[in-house]
């Protein structure tokens, strides 16, 4: 019988979460991507989501051969704020800058 009562509460919970009824849509969405030398690509969406990005390759052909990408992201979070990120990825890692996240000492 207690099994059954906390199995009710996890149902009722669940139910009671509230769903966001928007379906978001992609409202614009660019790409330059014919496959030589690098690319580009630009996408929003209709609940206000926004990325683009821009990826190269850097020293062809050679030992320090790596692809480069320099791109941001910005969502409008729980709390009603736009949230921008801004970032590379590269050889050495993703570098993620942004006014809400921290900055490394």
């Amino acid at each position: 019988m207690k099994s059954f009562i906390v199995l009710a509460l996890f149902v009722a919970a669940a139910v009671a979460v509230p769903v966001d009824p928007k379906d978001a849509v992609v409202v614009r969405y660019d790409n330059d991507n014919i496959g030589v030398g690098g690319y580009n690509y630009a996408l929003e969406t209709s609940d206000g989501k926004s990325e683009q990005a821009q990826g190269q390759l850097i020293n062809p052909g050679t030992d320090s051969e790596a692809f480069v990408v320099r791109g941001q992201f910005s969502y409008t979070g729980p709390d009603n704020v736009v949230y921008t990120v801004t970032y590379t990825a590269d050889a050495d890692g993703y570098h993620p800058q942004g006014a809400h996240l921290p900055v490394a000492n």
